[in-house]
This record gives structure tokens, C-alpha cells and sequence, in this order.
């Protein structure tokens, strides 16, 4: 259990302590509560912090539920298990890429990413039960021309672990629990993360400046 995210960025740094000051290491938030853990890894740790963003494709009348998910460049990640097939995605993607177009441009402001070429680059959300977005981001940072993969969670559904095996060269989860409903039940405090938030992390680390 932990208070909040705050205090799972912390845990999870001393986690990655081993990377501490490396200068070929990025961490990455998926936005919005990866952004506020991931800032805190990277300020104890010494490191740059960027995001990384891909986000969810909702079943229509059950938006909760992920029939999908898409990466930064607009390509779809399937939820095999929820019987869609490539058109009925791509059609329900299509106000998904419009939200991350919308979400690149406030994060960034028009700046350019961090160049992940050759490095190690430290995905980091604030849980996993599906993980469907996170599966999408790290798809995308292994194509950015990355040396590792080290997908970094306070929790993951040990249902999902094993879908990450060929995306992630490390996986750290100190929580992986059998039973799993949400991942707001491991923390006592679990609200929304509002863009102001993540825009007040990324100014700390330079954006916008």
C-alpha cells in the first residue's frame, strides 16, 4: 500500500538507484499520474524526465473498458481479448489520436523530445491492471532507437506481467498482486492529476523554458 504517488515515486527510486546520475538514463511518465512518479525518480536520482504518451481506446458505452490502445504515433496496440478487429478500431482511435495530438502539443509546447537514441529509458505509470497503455508506450519507446527498456510501477496485475516480456528488457514492480480490481486500491490517496500538475513537473525539468 502506499500513501500516494508521491510516496510510490520515492519507493520506486530506491528501486533504481543503481541508475542515479546516469547520464544515458531518461525517465519516462506516461501521462498523467506516470508524470508525477516519474518526477520524482528523476529528482532524486539526478535524471532528465520527459514524457511519453499513449492512451487508451474505450469501448463504446463502457469507456472504461480498453479494447485497445494508442502510441504516440498514432498506432494501435489491440486488446485481443475484446474481439474487435482492425477497422472498428481504427475508426474508435480516431478522437484517441486527436486527444494525444492535443496532449503532445500542451506537454511539449512545441519543444522536442529528449533524444532517446542509445539510451536507457525508464517507463514509468502509476499501475497496471490491463496494460494496454503502458504496452503501447513501451512499444514505441523500444522504437526510438533505445538501448533498454526498464518499465518502472509501484503495481502491475501479475495477469499482465508476462505481456510485457518481449517490450521490456526489465520489469520493476514491488507490487504484483493475483486478485487485482484497480489500481487505486493500493493507494490511500489516489485522486486526478490535473494537466496543471504535469505542466508545473515539466517546467521543474526545463519545459517551456
Amino acid at each position: 500500500m502506499y500513501r500516494d504517488r508521491h510516496d510510490a515515486g520515492r519507493q520506486l527510486a530506491e528501486e533504481l538507484a543503481r541508475f542515479a546520475g546516469d547520464e544515458d538514463a531518461v525517465v519516462l511518465g506516461i501521462p498523467r499520474g506516470g508524470v508525477v512518479i516519474g518526477g520524482e525518480i528523476a529528482r532524486r536520482l539526478d535524471l532528465a524526465l520527459d514524457v511519453v504518451i499513449a492512451s487508451k481506446i474505450g469501448a463504446p458505452g463502457n469507456p472504461e473498458y480498453a479494447v485497445g490502445a494508442v502510441d504516440a504515433d498514432g498506432r494501435v496496440t489491440a486488446n485481443p481479448e475484446a474481439g474487435y478487429d482492425l477497422a472498428e478500431l481504427e475508426h474508435l482511435a480516431r478522437p484517441v489520436r486527436d486527444k494525444i495530438r492535443r496532449r503532445i502539443e500542451l506537454y511539449r509546447g512545441g519543444g522536442e523530445p529528449v533524444d532517446l537514441d542509445g539510451a536507457t529509458a525508464i517507463v514509468v505509470d502509476d499501475g497496471i491492471a490491463t496494460g494496454l497503455t503502458a504496452l503501447a508506450a513501451c512499444r514505441y519507446v523500444r522504437e526510438q532507437g533505445v538501448d533498454r527498456v526498464v518499465l518502472a510501477v509501484p503495481v502491475i496485475a501479475a495477469s499482465s506481467v508476462a505481456a510485457f516480456e518481449p517490450y521490456v528488457d526489465e520489469l520493476i514492480a514491488p507490487l504484483r498482486p493475483a486478485f487485482f480490481h484497480a489500481v487505486g486500491q493500493f493507494y490511500r490517496h489516489f485522486g486526478q492529476v490535473s494537466d496543471d500538475e504535469v505542466l508545473e513537473i515539466l517546467e521543474e525539468f526545463g519545459y517551456g523554458q
